[in-house]
């Protein structure tokens, strides 16, 4: 079921009954023609060093269990990563560095994530991006965004029932739950809203825990203002929120 215009995900998101569903619908989506230009010209060009993979180049869905008592949310694919391997944080080096921390709080079976074959599985937790497609300079357009709003609402809202934490990466995944939070749960905003930070913490009734950390780019990673002690302190802290240390 291919969706070609903003209102074909809303539709296409509220109708899907299972993650599975929801995931095959979401690989489907054409619904944004700039993304869709952009991953598929990434395909076309590709990098070097991967010249010999056949990318992906669709949109990513989310990936891990579907009962999952911590979620992750993250901002958008890869270029060469989640559009190349087809799984999110996946084949690059974010991944590298958000696996090994998962792999250390035993949210893992194995620290590293560079194929959707590699026999990576997670444990008690879902990752899934606010936008699922690669965009350029890793910036989505406002638009963009809220087209694509429904595939995060509907995956948040298939997982609730186990839902009790979620972490966001990044300023722009922290901003991305407020409407989430609200489509699902129907909880406004608290006003003003919570601003991110690293170990930001809102707690509010009915509705998950949501814990800010720094976005595992390379950016941050290189520089160390995000270190791997710090990373293992937010999934440690998720855990006991989620109940499960």
């Amino acid at each position: 079921m291919r969706s070609r215009t903003p209102q074909d995900v809303v539709e296409h998101a509220a109708g899907a009954a299972s993650l599975g569903v929801l995931d095959a619908r979401i690989a489907e989506c054409s619904a944004c023609p700039r993304l869709v230009g952009w991953r598929e010209e990434v395909a076309r060009v590709k990098r070097a060093s991967f010249r010999e993979w056949d990318y992906w180049a669709r949109p990513v869905p989310g990936f891990g269990n579907d009962d999952a008592a911590i979620g992750i949310l993250g901002l958008a694919p890869a270029a060469h990563g989640g559009n190349r391997t087809g799984r999110v944080f996946t084949g690059d080096r974010s991944g590298d560095v958000l696996f090994a921390a998962l792999h250390r709080a035993g949210l893992a079976n194995q620290p590293t994530s560079v194929s959707a074959g590699d026999g990576l599985e997670l444990r008690h937790t879902r990752i899934f991006a606010a936008v699922r497609c690669a965009p350029p300079d890793n910036k989505p357009s406002p638009e963009e965004r809220d087209t694509c709003a429904p595939w995060v609402h509907r995956e948040i809202g298939l997982i609730r029932p186990t839902l009790r934490v979620v972490v966001a990466l990044g300023a722009f995944a922290w901003a991305a739950w407020w409407p989430a939070m609200a489509a699902v749960y129907g909880t406004k905003a608290p006003v003003p809203r919570p601003k991110f930070g690293h170990g930001a913490f809102v707690s509010m009734p009915g509705v998950p825990g949501l814990l800010g950390c720094f976005h595992v780019s390379q950016q941050n990673t290189f520089t160390g203002r995000l270190t791997p002690a710090m990373l293992d302190d937010v999934f440690a802290r998720a855990k006991s929120l989620a109940g499960l240390a």
